[in-house]
């Protein structure tokens, strides 16, 4: 009888061990499934955030009902992006909505980043071999510019190496800022209201972008709404295999 008892005992402690584990796991599904749900309304959330306002869109509605053309707000990097604003408001995205790029449409880091928003500073070329050039033409129409326009011309006329220790002195180039043909190039430039830039960003074996865009409004977060327009894409450049024999 004892016997009988104790092994009904025993069953009943694993049953009811099991009962707990399915319990845990049936508990642990739904909160996954609730993380999941988060994640998507964090996600809208942060696509709202980062879009610029209806009132922006109707503003530009006919430019923007061109071909190539977009809207776009960047953030401050070192307000939002977790690498640079510790202990500060920050956003999920990878870069902090700093970053943008102009050929796969993303604020995304790390996706062929063509510009980045950082200390009211507008940069360009951000990894490996990538650099960019970078002018401020003013406080001239987006409208108006086009392939014909000084700096766009010339920067389309520039030809980007393909060795690696020319491109390196490129960079170099550019992060010092140089004149190419009378235009000023540099890869960093102050961000200004109302001002037109014109932009060649330049990465290897993924992209080759030639862009205006216009600054046309600065929120008191110091985050910028862009307007911009694509001019030239080339093939993507690519860096010559060297002959280690």
């Amino acid at each position: 009888m004892r016997k009988i008892y104790v092994t009904t005992a025993l069953l009943s402690l694993l049953l009811l061990s099991s009962f707990t584990v399915l319990a845990q796991s049936e508990s642990r599904e739904d909160l996954l499934k609730q993380i999941e749900a988060k994640r998507a309304e964090l996600n809208k959330l942060e696509k709202t955030f980062l879009s610029p306002s209806e009132e922006d869109r109707k503003e530009f509605a006919a430019f923007l009902g061109t071909p190539d053309t977009g809207l776009i707000r960047l953030l401050p990097r070192e307000t939002y992006d977790d690498n640079a604003a510790k202990d500060r408001q920050r956003i999920v995205t990878r870069g902090g909505g700093a970053y943008y790029s102009f050929t796969r449409l993303t604020h995304e880091y790390g996706y062929g980043s063509d510009i980045e928003l950082s200390q009211d500073q507008l940069t360009t070329g951000f990894a490996g071999l990538d650099y960019g050039l970078l002018t401020n033409i003013g406080d001239i129409p987006l409208e108006s510019v086009s392939m014909e326009t000084p700096a766009a011309s010339i920067f389309a006329g520039y030809h980007p190496p393909s060795e690696e220790p020319k491109i390196r002195l490129e960079q170099r180039r550019f992060q010092m800022g140089t004149d190419i043909q009378g235009i000023s190039a540099s890869r960093t430039l102050p961000m200004k209201l109302n001002s037109t830039y014109v932009l060649r960003s330049i990465s290897y074996r993924e992209s080759d972008v030639l862009i205006a865009f216009r600054v046309v409004r600065i929120d008191s977060d110091r985050s910028a709404i862009i307007l911009w327009k694509l001019l030239k894409k080339n093939p993507a450049p690519q860096v010559a295999r060297t002959n280690d024999n």
